[in-house]
């Protein structure tokens, strides 16, 4: 019997044949690129969190020079720390995320031992105004938050404000706003807030290493 390829039978079922093939190779590929996708968004956060440490992993493997660094993740409920050594120093490392102009924004906040000095910040963004928003990776902006505090004289946590140039904070410390990203900077602003207050549990806990005590090596 010859087949009638211009039947609508013929049609529905050789659409559906192929679809199940670009199916089943689409699972495959995903299947088989998995373990790679994986170890990028690893590596990425990695380099993310060592760009808060104020790493230089340029002429290095930073998942090598990051294994050497962090050496703890502490969990408070759904929150995450890292903890790394740094030049014999302890950081404390918070992850970040929140909502800019056009997508979300996040990154990482190194603080020093005593869980209120600023040491450095690694923000990242989805899809900000390259030139304005987008500017909250670079370094210039970044830098404004380090030595900053983020407890206030009473010892309460309250984060550092991200205003426009000639605005005050009452009780908080401040940096200086992007010019003419006033929604990213005010994203910024409101991350940082509100991930600080998420983290108050861990961050209301003294450090023992609150004067930067010498590192001491355990013994093998």
């Amino acid at each position: 019997m010859k087949l009638n390829t211009n039947s609508n039978i013929y049609t529905f079922v050789y659409m559906t044949v192929v679809v199940i093939i670009v199916a089943v190779l689409l699972a495959v590929v995903s299947q088989a690129l998995a373990p790679k996708q994986q170890a990028n968004i690893l590596l990425d956060k990695q380099k993310q969190i060592l760009g808060a440490l104020k790493v230089d992993y340029t002429n290095a493997d930073p998942a090598d020079i990051y294994m050497a660094l962090v050496n703890d993740t502490l969990n408070y409920g759904e929150q995450e720390v890292y903890v790394a050594n740094l030049n014999g120093a302890t950081k404390y490392i918070l992850p970040l995320s929140g909502k800019g102009l056009w997508g979300g924004i996040g990154g990482y906040l190194a603080l020093d031992a005593d869980k209120n000095t600023i040491y450095g910040v690694n923000f990242n963004h989805e899809s900000e105004t390259p030139g304005l928003g987008a500017k909250i990776v670079e370094l210039p902006f970044r830098e404004q938050f380090e030595g900053k505090h983020i407890r206030n004289a009473a010892g309460e946590v309250v984060s550092v404000a991200v205003l426009k140039a000639g605005k005050h904070a009452e009780g908080q410390e401040q940096v200086d706003a992007i010019s003419g990203a006033t929604i990213t900077s005010s994203g910024v602003s409101t991350m940082l807030e509100v991930n600080l207050a998420e983290y108050e549990e861990f961050l209301k806990v003294e450090s023992n290493e609150g004067k930067e005590e010498d590192h001491v090596e355990p013994e093998n």
